[in-house]
C-alpha cells in the first residue's frame, strides 16, 4: 500500500532542526505535558507525589495552568467539574499507590456523570511491574486493576515512546460518547528518565462519532408522529450533547410533554408550558408518564432516582437514545437506539411529521397543580423557603455544584436550573464532599463568572481542606453550608425505618471562625436574610462562605 505525503504540511529548515536537536534536559515528564499540550489541554489538576515528580517538574517548562487542591480526591471532583463546565478534557495528574486510591471515589462519580477525565498516574519503576514483591514505595500487586472497573480505559506505559501515544488513546476515549475517565499509569523511572525524542506537536485524537441507525431513527419517528399521548424523558446524555435545543425543537413539534431527570435539570426549560419539570420523585408524575402510549427517553439508563426507585412501569412503547449500549433495555423494553443524543434527536426533527395536541398543556398543568398540593400539604415552608432565597441570589448564568445533603434533595426536584449545564451534583456516585472542590474546578473553567457550592455540615467535613486552596487561587465562588448537627438525611431514613438513629450526630467545627482561619470571608446567616447574604457574598470577589443553621425535612416519599 502506498501513501501519499505531498497534500502533508511540510517543515520549514527551522523546524527540522528543532525537530533534529530537541533542547537538553527533557524527560518522560516533558513527554507527558507536551502530549497534552498538542492535545489542546490548557489546564491540569492534581496532587504531587514522589513518583510523580517528573511530571510536575516539567509543568514548570509548560504553558499549562496547574490547579492543585489538598486531597487526591478533591482534585478528581474538581477535575469533573471541568470536564462538565466546558466539555474538554480535564487532565488529573497522581501520584502512586495511596495518591492513585485516594481518587477513587472521584473517578466514580465522573463514571457515572459521564464525565472526561484523564488521570495519568505515576508507578512504582518499571521493575517492579508485573505482581513482584519488591517493597518499592507505594507498591501495589496490580494498580490499575484497582481502577479498571471504575473508567473506561486503562493504558499503561513501559517505554518514553509510549507516552504520547498511550496518552493520545486515553484522551480520544475520554471524548467519546459517552464521556468519561480513563486511567494512564506511568513507571517512575520512565517519567524521570532524559529523552532525546523531538518536542510533541499537534496531535490528533478526535473521537468517534455516535450516529443512530436510520431504520431506528425511522421507526422511532413514526411512533411519535402517530402518537396520541407522547411524552418524553430527558436525562443527562442532552445535557453533555448540547442538545437542550433540539429537545426543546421536537417537543413542541410533538406536543409533548417533557420531564427532565436530575442529571438532565436545564435540559427543557422550567416554565414552558410543555414542563413538567423534575418531580420525578412523585407518583403523579409517575402515573402520568405510566399512561404515555409513547415515551421517548433521551440520554438516561431509567435508574433508581430517575424511575421513582424501580416503581415506574411504563404501559405504552419506549423509545430509549443512549449513547451508552450498556444501558439501553437494562431496565425496561424499548425500542433502543445506541447513539448520541444530539444526533438521534437531529435525526429525529428531520423524520416527525408535526402533530399538536391542544390539551397537552393542560394536561401538564394539571399534573404540577397535583404535585403543589401535596407538597404544600406536609408544611414545609422552610424548606421551600430556603430554595427560593438560593434561586432568588444565584445569577442565571451561575453554575452551582451541590453536595449530597437534604436541600440538594429538594433541588433535584424543585430547583429551576434556568440554563443548561449549570447545575451540578453528586447524583451519579452519590458521595460526599462533591459540591466545594468541584465548584474549585468550576472557577478554573471561567474565572469570570460566579459559582455556588451547596453542602450540608457532614458533607462539608470532607472538603474544608480546599478553603486554603480557594484562597490560594482567589476562586470566585461562594460555600453555602446547611448545619443541621450531623447526617440529615441519614438521620430521617433511620428514625424512619428503626424509631431513632446511630451514628448521624456530629461534633462540628464554627464553620464561621474556621473560613475565616484560612483569610475566607464568612457569614452565619438565617433562612430570612440568606437571599441577601448570598447575593452579596456572590458578588464579592474570592472565595466566601455563608452558613445556614437550620434543620431541614425531606418531602414524604410517593415509592413506598
Amino acid at each position: 500500500m502506498s501513501h501519499d505525503h505531498d497534500d502533508r504540511p511540510q517543515l520549514t529548515a527551522a523546524q527540522a532542526a528543532a525537530v533534529l536537536t530537541p533542547p537538553p534536559g527533557r524527560t518522560g515528564g516533558d513527554l507527558v505535558v507536551e502530549s497534552l499540550q498538542g492535545l489542546g489541554a490548557t489546564t491540569v489538576f492534581g496532587l504531587p507525589g514522589q513518583h510523580a515528580l517528573g511530571m510536575f517538574d516539567a509543568l514548570r517548562r509548560s504553558s499549562l495552568r496547574y490547579v492543585g487542591l489538598r486531597v487526591e480526591n478533591n482534585a478528581g471532583f474538581a477535575a469533573d467539574a471541568y470536564g462538565r463546565i466546558t466539555g474538554e478534557v480535564a487532565p488529573l495528574l497522581l501520584s502512586t499507590g495511596p495518591g492513585a486510591l485516594t481518587s477513587l471515589a472521584a473517578l466514580q462519580e465522573a463514571a457515572a456523570a459521564s464525565a472526561p477525565v484523564l488521570a495519568i498516574a505515576s508507578q512504582v519503576p518499571t521493575a517492579g511491574l508485573g505482581g513482584g514483591r519488591h517493597g518499592y514505595l507505594h507498591e501495589l500487586r496490580d494498580q490499575q486493576a484497582s481502577v479498571r472497573d471504575i473508567v473506561k480505559s486503562v493504558h499503561t506505559v513501559r517505554a518514553a515512546s509510549q507516552i504520547p501515544s498511550a496518552i493520545a488513546a486515553a484522551w480520544e476515549s475520554a471524548l467519546t460518547a459517552p464521556h468519561g475517565p480513563v486511567w494512564v499509569e506511568i513507571p517512575q523511572d520512565v517519567l524521570l528518565a532524559e529523552t532525546t525524542l523531538p518536542v510533541v506537536s499537534a496531535m490528533d485524537a478526535t473521537p468517534r462519532e455516535l450516529y443512530p441507525r436510520p431504520e431506528l431513527t425511522i421507526a422511532a419517528a413514526h411512533l411519535l408522529s402517530n402518537a396520541e399521548r407522547p411524552a418524553i424523558i430527558a436525562g443527562g446524555g442532552v445535557v453533555r450533547s448540547d442538545a437542550s435545543g433540539k429537545l426543546r425543537a421536537l417537543a413542541e413539534r410533538i406536543d409533548a410533554p417533557v420531564v427532565t431527570t436530575f442529571g438532565g435539570k436545564g435540559a427543557f426549560p422550567w416554565e414552558h408550558p410543555l414542563s413538567l419539570r423534575s418531580w420525578l420523585e412523585d407518583r403523579h408524575t409517575t402515573d402520568f408518564l405510566e399512561d404515555a402510549d409513547v415515551l421517548l427517553v433521551v440520554g438516561s439508563g431509567l435508574g433508581e432516582l430517575s424511575s421513582n426507585y424501580h416503581t415506574f412501569r411504563p404501559r405504552g412503547r419506549v423509545i430509549q437514545i443512549e449513547a451508552d449500549a450498556g444501558k439501553l433495555e437494562s431496565n425496561h423494553p424499548a425500542l433502543g437506539i445506541h447513539s448520541d443524543a444530539r444526533e438521534a434527536l437531529s435525526d429525529l426533527l428531520e423524520a416527525v411529521e408535526r402533530r399538536e395536541e391542544p390539551g397537552a398543556a393542560e394536561r401538564v398543568r394539571t399534573v404540577l397543580e397535583k404535585v403543589r398540593v401535596r407538597i404544600d400539604a406536609q408544611e414545609l415552608t422552610l424548606e421551600q423557603q430556603v430554595l427560593a432565597a438560593v434561586r432568588q441570589a444565584l445569577p442565571d448564568g451561575s453554575p452551582s455544584f451541590w453536595d449530597m445533603t437534604i436541600l440538594s434533595y429538594w433541588a433535584w426536584s424543585a430547583f429551576d436550573a434556568r440554563r443548561p449545564n449549570t447545575m451540578h451534583s453528586a447524583q451519579g456516585a452519590g458521595g460526599l464532599g462533591y459540591a466545594f472542590p468541584a465548584a474549585i474546578g468550576a472557577t478554573a473553567a471561567d474565572p469570570t463568572t460566579p459559582v455556588l457550592a451547596v453542602s450540608g455540615d457532614g458533607g462539608a467535613m470532607y472538603s474544608l481542606a480546599e478553603l486554603a486552596t480557594a484562597r490560594q487561587y482567589d476562586a470566585p465562588l461562594t460555600w453555602l453550608i446547611v448545619d443541621d448537627g450531623g447526617y440529615g438525611i441519614l438521620r430521617e431514613y433511620m428514625t424512619d425505618a428503626y424509631g431513632e438513629a446511630t451514628g448521624t450526630e456530629l461534633a462540628r467545627p464554627d464553620f464561621v471562625a474556621l473560613a475565616e482561619s484560612f483569610g475566607v470571608p464568612a457569614v452565619r446567616t438565617t433562612p430570612d436574610s440568606l437571599a441577601a447574604d448570598l447575593t452579596k457574598a456572590l458578588a464579592a470577589p474570592g472565595p466566601s462562605v455563608v452558613v445556614l443553621p437550620a434543620l431541614l425535612r425531606m418531602f414524604e416519599p410517593t415509592h413506598l
